[in-house]
């Protein structure tokens, strides 16, 4: 029986291929070398050569294993579910490791990186008193203030330089810093060695310098269970230096204060964080550092949540078991659903095409109300969803279309209306010249200007800017034009009666903008608010008065310089008890006021950089000669060639006054 079964040796090695042969070939004469003479170079040719043979058989035996495994239909299609389910959960798997690895260190770095920051900022403040104080209080102040540092900088160093130099602790090497250094803090690295958390102070005749070591222990202390912290510095001497230490030495120091792990899969993490580094040799240049952490995620995770939260999910056991059955069932869930769907699929696929055809001609003759029924949640069943939405969509389109025309024509109203309200005549006044325009980016505009000839010879003119565009914005401007000419109109008969010096007192600036203040508060939403300046001149003395609300200050262009008129308060119609203060200015002949909105200075180019005051200020002062009209035309033109858009970004608006 035995000889009958047995298969014979020729017919086996018939279905060796040259691979195979030469593979056993090799070995064999391998181990006769092996044995014969262990120590030749033939024989370790032979082994390279067997190990290499021995590589391509296994990767031909594994290429035949598979084809024959996958021949069965139903073999391929585990195969095909392996690669689409199992491949993407491992992927997926080890996505999350790197990425949990990746964070912890990113973490654990931020962590260190915002302590260290934080204590090397409380240094500048007190360097910066200690330069700023007589040099008679600087010992017994420095005295009193080191040791409460020393919680922080264990090892704080000072160093004074006025008419005398002080050192604290005496034996302390700091000295002065090197020609270049002003007022500065941060991360100091010392003779290509010592990295320092520092800060300097100087005021005339004094160098102030705080300074505190950066150890081992310095940086271990930063966060204190976190794990071991090193700094790694730019390619210096003590660097080289460190590289030299035995492999023991260097991973016990690594290592001495990572802590213990909660688990196995609790391993150890090494981050890296950039940290900039200043040279103490060199004020202007500027290096970069790397903090490296050496933690885990455990640790991490207890300083970001709490140790003790952090440790009743640390059942790692019991946490793991719970998820196997919890994707177990899901998987479960999953097969059936599948079941389900694929007997219902090919019924619903031809369902729904038939649904969407006579659809289709429903919508050729016309009818947009009809609608198809939709079942399921599958992309034919959105693509039912679509199709309802489109002729949902259709069958509004007249709709809209008509209210489109309604508000289209309602908003040319409200801009005719709107243009009623800026004023059209320009005040006749003997001795100053008024100018204003305004270019909403809308159809209506939220930008405000005004001006008004009182009863006497003062002139009361303002400007704003309300938050926001459109209809909302523009009935707000409406608000604050009526508020102002009602508080305007309503004392000139008191102020008439009263004489020239009852207007003054009469109409303060301050005033009159604080109840408009009060008023926008107690009549509109929260978060509508303007910014406004109002200003009164005086045709008979020359004299500006003017209050400016959180607006942009105005530019006074006088004898070629420039001057911005400073602002007196905030926005109004955010904050209920604001107060206001009025400045005056005399202006003299020649004189040119300026007010705009951010219309005009903040638009961008394609660069993304704005228009900015500066350009607007250097363009008034080169056109100053020219008419009011001429100059406004300029500045809108050049904001167009800035920006390089048919469409204004923003309202723009400008008011100029100019002193005959």
């Amino acid at each position: 029986m035995d000889s009958m079964t047995a298969p014979r040796p020729h017919t086996w090695a018939r279905h060796l291929g040259r691979i195979e042969k030469a593979f056993l070939a090799g070995l064999i004469l391998y181990l006769v070398l092996r044995l014969a003479a262990p120590e030749s170079v033939l024989a370790l040719v032979l082994a390279l050569a067997v190990y290499i043979l021995g590589v391509a058989v296994a990767a031909r035996l594994a290429r035949k294993g598979i084809s024959k495994a996958i021949w069965r239909l139903r073999n391929r299609v585990i195969v095909a579910y392996l690669f689409i389910a199992v491949v993407p959960i491992v992927l997926l798997i080890a996505l999350g490791f790197i990425t949990t690895y990746i964070i912890t260190g990113q973490v654990a770095g931020y962590l260190v990186t915002a302590e260290l920051n934080r204590r090397t900022e409380a240094l500048r403040k007190p360097a910066e008193e200690l330069a700023r104080i007589p040099a008679a209080h600087r010992p017994a102040m420095l005295a009193a203030m080191l040791p409460f540092y020393k919680g922080a900088f264990p090892q704080i160093e000072a160093y004074i330089r006025d008419s005398r130099e002080l050192r604290v602790p005496p034996e302390s090497r700091l000295g002065a810093a090197p020609e270049g250094w002003g007022n500065t803090h941060g991360i100091v690295l010392r003779d290509g060695r010592q990295c320092y958390s520092w800060a300097r102070a100087v005021s005339p005749g004094t160098e102030v310098i705080l300074a505190a070591p950066i150890s081992r222990d310095f940086l271990a202390g930063l966060v204190p269970g976190l794990g071991t912290v090193a700094v790694v510095l730019p390619d210096v001497p003590a660097r080289k230096a460190a590289s030299r230490l035995p492999e023991e030495q260097r991973s016990k120091r690594r290592n001495d204060r990572v802590p213990p792990p909660y688990n196995r899969a609790d391993i150890t993490v090494t981050g890296f964080y950039p940290i900039p580094l200043q040279i103490w040799e060199r004020p202007s240049a500027a290096e970069s550092a790397t903090l490296t952490i050496q933690t885990r995620t455990s640790a991490v995770l207890g300083l970001v949540f709490g140790h003790n939260a952090f440790g009743n999910l640390m059942e790692m056991g019991q946490l793991g078991w719970w998820v196997f059955i919890a994707i177990s069932l899901l998987f479960l869930l999953v097969e059936l659903i599948s079941l389900v769907i694929g007997i219902s699929i090919t019924r619903t696929v031809t369902s729904a095409v038939h649904e969407l055809y006579e659809g289709t001609q429903r919508v050729m003759q016309g009818d947009f109300s009809h609608r198809i029924a939709v079942t399921g949640n599958d992309q034919l069943a959105a693509l039912g969803v679509s199709f309802n939405t489109m002729t949902a969509n259709l069958e509004r389109l007249i709709v809209v279309a008509k209210e489109k025309e309604r508000l289209q024509s309602e908003l040319e109203i409200a801009r005719e209306v709107q243009g009623q309200l800026f004023p059209k005549n320009v005040p006749d006044l003997r001795t100053l010249q008024m100018t204003g325009v305004c270019h909403p980016a809308r159809m209506v505009s939220g930008d405000y200007y005004d001006f008004m000839h009182l009863q006497d010879s003062t002139l009361a003119f303002a400007i704003g800017d309300v938050a926001g565009k459109g209809i909302s914005a523009a009935l707000l401007m409406a608000a604050i034009q009526s508020t102002m000419r009602t508080q305007l109109t309503a004392g000139m008969p008191a102020a008439a009666a009263a004489g020239n010096g009852g207007v003054r007192a009469q109409h303060s600036t301050a005033r009159l903008v604080a109840q408009l203040n009060r008023q926008l508060y107690s009549t509109t939403s929260p978060e509508k608010y303007a910014t406004f300046y109002f200003g009164m001149y005086d045709d008979e003395t020359n004299t500006l008065t003017y209050t400016n609300a959180g607006h942009l200050p105005p530019i006074l262009v006088r004898a070629g310089e420039s001057q911005l008129l400073e602002v007196t308060g905030t926005v109004v119609g955010a904050f209920q008890f604001a107060e206001y203060e009025e400045q005056k200015i005399q202006l003299e002949s020649g004189d040119m006021l300026v007010a705009y909105t951010d219309g005009i200075v903040e638009p961008e180019n394609e660069y993304g950089e704005m228009f900015g005051e500066q350009r607007l200020t250097d363009l008034l002062v080169k056109n100053a000669s020219c008419e009011a009209d001429e100059i406004i035309a300029r500045v809108m033109e050049a904001v167009a060639e800035w920006t390089g858009a048919g469409e204004l970004q923003d309202d723009m608006t400008m008011l100029v006054a100019r002193r005959i």
